[in-house]
């Protein structure tokens, strides 16, 4: 068979407009979409319907979902290659949604962790959206017949309920679903939070200091990593005893592709404002051209527009597909 006619498997996968994009995301998703993208059959996706679980005001969950678009396309996503498109664009998402969420038992989504965590934040105000979120999550991906998921290790637990529910689907009404796998970053996918480094960095929390953000000054990235919590010595080595000074080797590790031993040996006897200096540079540097293809995309009228409107066109045939596929199998219409 001729090389160029084999088919590229696909991979799926989304990111919420909510919140700030930050330095773990880069380095946990972002980068890695990108270096895919030339393997994969690739679909990227803003999910502004999994940000409306909790209250969203209407203006900044539009401008965020074009900020979030520019943000995927600065880092290095090509709509020539990949594509991308917004979500609630495409009505199949929410369709299959409810289809999934017909045939997925109460208990395995209370078995979802996020839910039970963010529950009891929210009490009796919780809503059920927040509950089946991970059946919209098996539906987004399940629709474009995805073969892998790159995802932090805090989503391998929705990716295995998508899985099961594929499985119980298949089995119930005949093969429909790829059933498919996840891919993990070895590398950068768990960036733990500046201020708090037994928690994973996230973009909702609004902790001064806590998070780099992808759109940051070089000021406010050298203030910041200046602040970050360590300990009280001064041995600058990866020790998973010592969680603040490991979080900043392990970013400046994920940055620079240096091998562990020799990041230790670099920074023998020097101290943490030595790291700290020069992890600030190392990410500014990194940044840099990320934040400047970034100006140059929104600064286009109507570019980002365009591209989404062209992702979603070439994304609702494939995801119209699947649908009539699912609805044929079940009797429906």
């Amino acid at each position: 068979m001729n090389e160029k006619s084999v088919k590229k498997e696909r991979i799926f996968s989304g990111a919420q407009p909510t919140g700030n994009l930050h330095i773990g995301n880069y380095l946990g998703a972002l980068r890695q979409w990108v270096a895919l993208q030339s393997q994969f059959d690739s679909v990227f996706c803003v999910v502004d319907l999994h940000a409306i679980t909790t209250y969203q005001d209407p203006a900044v969950l539009k401008a965020k979902t074009r900020e979030v678009a520019g943000l995927l396309i600065a880092a290095g996503i090509d709509p020539a290659k990949s594509i991308v498109f917004v979500q609630s664009h495409v009505s199949a998402h929410p369709e299959l949604a409810w289809i999934l969420e017909c045939e997925t038992p109460m208990g395995w989504l209370r078995r979802m962790t996020q839910f039970k965590e963010k529950s009891k934040e929210e009490g009796a105000s919780v809503g059920a959206g927040l509950f089946t979120y991970p059946d919209l999550m098996a539906a987004d991906i399940l629709l474009y017949d995805t073969d892998a998921v790159p995802v932090g290790d805090d989503q391998v637990q929705h990716l295995e309920l998508a899985r099961d529910v594929a499985q119980r689907f298949n089995a119930v009404y005949g093969e429909t679903f790829v059933v498919p796998r996840a891919i993990v970053a070895e590398t950068g996918a768990r960036v733990m939070g500046l201020d708090d480094p037994a928690k994973k960095m996230s973009k909702s929390t609004e902790v001064p200091g806590h998070a780099v953000y992808l759109l940051d000054s070089e000021q406010e990235i050298r203030n910041k990593i200046s602040r970050a919590t360590t300990d009280s010595l001064r041995e600058v080595r990866f020790d998973e005893a010592r969680p603040g000074i490991t979080n900043l080797l392990a970013i400046y590790e994920a940055l620079t592709g240096t091998a562990r031993p020799e990041i230790e040996a670099r920074f023998a006897g020097k101290g943490y404002a030595v790291l700290k200096k020069e992890l600030a540079e190392v990410i500014i540097a990194s940044l840099r051209p990320f934040q400047a293809r970034y100006r140059e995309v929104t600064a286009q009228p109507g570019w980002i527009d365009k591209i989404l409107d062209e992702g979603e066109a070439r994304a609702r045939p494939i995801a119209e597909r699947t649908l009539a596929r699912v609805k044929e199998r079940m009797g429906l219409g």
